[in-house]
């Protein structure tokens, strides 16, 4: 998936997917979506259930008994729900993940590879200013050791 999308969340808490974004997921539409609380940004992250199920994999291998597993593992479910797209193609944010991501009217839809982080637009654009600052340093930390 890729591309940036500025949408509206209604008062109930309902997003219409963009076009654009829509046909890039046609082919996970059936299968639904899982939706989360992000671990290191204020948003929230939407995946496609195929996507999430590889994930859950991982963790999985994690041993609820050791207590650092375990905390991870509560910590890494909060909030975990299901989504569907409705008939007229929109999504029903939970109500305890809007007020978690403090989403109101305008939001923005960003992809990120094989999934969806859902901000609250203001937020979005503050973390992304900042972010340019150092995405140089970022870039040449990450991505110039590889080989």
């Amino acid at each position: 998936m890729i591309g940036v999308h500025d949408c509206k969340i209604d008062n109930k808490g309902r997003i219409l997917l963009p076009t654009a974004l829509k046909s890039q997921l046609e082919h996970v539409i059936s299968e639904g979506f899982i939706i989360k609380r992000s671990i290191f940004q204020k948003c929230l992250e939407i995946y496609p259930r195929s996507v999430w199920e590889e994930d859950v994999k991982e963790i999985k291998k994690l041993s609820r008994f050791t207590k650092k597993h375990s905390d991870f593992i509560r910590l890494f479910m909060i909030g975990v729900k299901e989504l569907e797209l409705d008939g007229m193609g929109r999504m029903q944010i939970p109500r305890d993940l809007t007020l978690f991501a403090d989403l109101n009217k305008d939001i923005v839809l960003a992809s990120a590879f094989n999934m969806i982080e859902v901000w609250n637009k203001e937020k979005y654009e503050e973390r992304i200013a900042e972010d340019q600052n150092n995405f140089s340093d970022l870039a040449e930390e990450v991505m110039g050791k590889i080989i």
